[in-house]
């Protein structure tokens, strides 16, 4: 029961600054991606392999915080109660929606590699997509 309420709180302030519509729905793909990724690498028995998946997804991880500010920042200068893209934040918010699909892709790559059907290239490829992406965000929100 304790850690319910630290959760709770979070949850409140992420309602608070990123609201409950479009821009935290952005966030929390990203979130949701992120966990994915690591659930899947949990499985990974090769040593070599496991070790370079967790700097990936440890650089992947690091990028949480630049999503969290883009889309705070989108939710004061485009505010969204709803689902709608509002004029003006296209270009982010399809950034942001591209930044997360590529995620899932990472982690379907990761999946690939977990069972011995796929190869770390293609994780790091898939990884590099999301940075692009955040990177076009990052551009698109100036």
């Amino acid at each position: 029961m304790m850690k319910l309420f630290p959760r709770r709180r979070r949850a409140r302030r992420l309602d608070k600054e990123l609201g409950k519509g479009l821009w935290r729905q952005a966030h929390d793909r990203y979130v949701r991606g992120l966990n994915r990724y690591h659930q899947v690498i949990e499985g990974v028995k090769d040593d070599a392999a496991y070790s370079q998946l967790v700097l990936v997804g440890d650089e992947l991880a690091e990028q949480l915080d630049t999503v969290y500010e883009l889309c705070r920042k989108a939710q004061i200068s485009h505010f969204s109660d709803g689902l709608q893209v509002p004029g003006g934040a296209t270009k982010l918010h399809s950034s942001l929606s591209r930044a997360a699909n590529h995620l899932a892709t990472t982690a379907e790559a990761a999946a690939m590699v977990r069972l011995g059907h796929g190869e770390l290239v293609a994780v790091r490829r898939r990884a590099d997509q999301v940075n692009d992406s955040l990177k076009d965000a990052s551009e698109s929100a100036v």
